[in-house]
């Protein structure tokens, strides 16, 4: 089994990137980054200087009870979205991420959350994706629970 890290959908940055409304419905916010900051659609970083956006975003097709929603950045202008899906992407540079598994139902499948280290993502992800009821893996911020990539499972 060999693991897919999963940026976000470019139909969704382009929206975004053309003004329309984020999660909240709300138009996204036009920054200068400081620097640092992660792109959730090429998943690298957005470097010093370069125009960002800032927006509330929700990774799951419907609203319920488990979608959760949180602020997200992505570069202003365009960006190629992240093609070497085995590879840790290079805008993971914590320590530490939360790393969580997720049913078919698009819900949290309890017990599965853990803070994990940055190195040790891909094979927690694919101990996750091994079990039974566990449809696809989100990483997210281990400081502040901000959505970052999602991991699926692919066949060899």
């Amino acid at each position: 089994m060999t693991n897919r890290f999963t940026a976000i959908p470019s139909a969704d940055a382009e929206a975004l990137r053309a003004g329309a409304p984020d999660a909240y419905g709300n138009a996204p916010e036009y920054l200068t980054s400081p620097g640092g900051m992660p792109c959730r659609h090429c998943l690298d970083v957005i470097t010093t200087g370069e125009p960002m956006l800032v927006l509330a975003y929700r990774p799951f097709p419907t609203l319920q009870p488990y979608a959760e929603t949180g602020p997200i950045f992505l570069h202003a202008t365009p960006c190629r979205r992240y093609e070497a899906s085995e590879i840790l992407p290079p805008m993971l540079t914590s320590p530490d991420y939360i790393v969580r598994g997720y049913g078919d139902d698009d819900r949290i499948v309890y017990g599965t959350g853990a803070v994990t280290e940055t190195a040790r993502i891909p094979a927690y992800a694919e101990e996750l994706l091994a079990r039974d009821g566990i449809t696809y893996v989100h990483v997210r911020s281990a400081r502040n629970n901000c959505f970052q990539c999602r991991i699926d499972r692919i066949s060899d």
